[in-house]
């Protein structure tokens, strides 16, 4: 992590996303630019965290470990996000392993300003609302889709979801790489692919590399069974 001493970049990024309006009186605030380099690791999991973060430039990916050692992908963060919500108010060590994927920054605000200063103040607290309950609605959306539908069902339902430009949450868990799409949708690796090749069989999608290619896009909506990750 490079602490970034840029005032004007600082306030550029800040006016960008209008973080000044997520408090009711942000003169004061010690607000700091946090930049992380392309696979740098921005939070561990189970360490304690100093600062929450407001993500204003790059990619993150959440992740959480299991009891067999790996990791469990939850979804990707691009700006505007706010990391360290649920460490703030639970007063928790950091729950999720987030990892910049490129050049990330944050605006970060020290934990020990806003439990002094800022705990109270309602345009904060209501910002914090809006976002942990936007996570809670998605992850249990995405934990539904997972338990009810075949993974047929759950990898049309991906793509479908993806495609909407709209859908916030379809930002949130594209990627092209197949096992970060195998863990998003809750299944293995080989038996995502067995999936593609047998849709791809059926002329429904194309693999070309890492980008599938949808052919037939209401023979697809038709196998989502009107399921969407949102």
């Amino acid at each position: 992590m490079k602490i970034i001493h840029d005032t004007p970049l600082l306030q550029s990024k800040m006016q960008k996303f209008d973080i000044r309006n997520l408090f009711t009186s942000p003169d004061g605030i010690p607000f700091e630019l946090r930049c992380y380099e392309e696979e740098e690791l921005v939070l561990q999991e189970g360490e304690q965290m100093d600062a929450i973060l407001f993500l204003v430039e790059g990619k993150v990916k959440i992740s959480s470990s299991v009891q067999t050692g790996k990791a469990l992908l939850l979804r990707f963060c691009e700006p505007f996000a706010i990391i360290g919500d649920i460490e703030l108010i639970q007063k928790v060590p950091v729950q999720s392993q987030v990892e910049a994927v490129g050049l990330t920054c944050c605006v970060a605000v020290p934990f020990t300003y806003i439990n002094n200063h800022l705990i109270s103040d309602p345009k904060f607290l209501m910002s914090l609302l809006r976002h942990v309950t936007y996570k809670l609605q998605t992850c249990t959306t995405a934990s539904r889709v997972n338990l009810l539908a075949s993974v047929e069902n759950r990898f049309a339902s991906y793509l479908m979801t993806t495609l909407q430009e709209e859908n916030e949450f379809g930002k949130e868990i594209r990627t092209t790489n197949t096992q970060e799409i195998a863990d998003l949708i809750g299944t293995t690796f080989r038996h995502l692919n067995r999936v593609i090749l047998k849709l791809s069989e059926q002329g429904i999608i194309r693999r070309e590399g890492d980008t599938v290619l949808i052919l037939d896009q209401q023979r697809l909506t038709d196998l989502s069974q009107g399921l969407r990750y949102e």
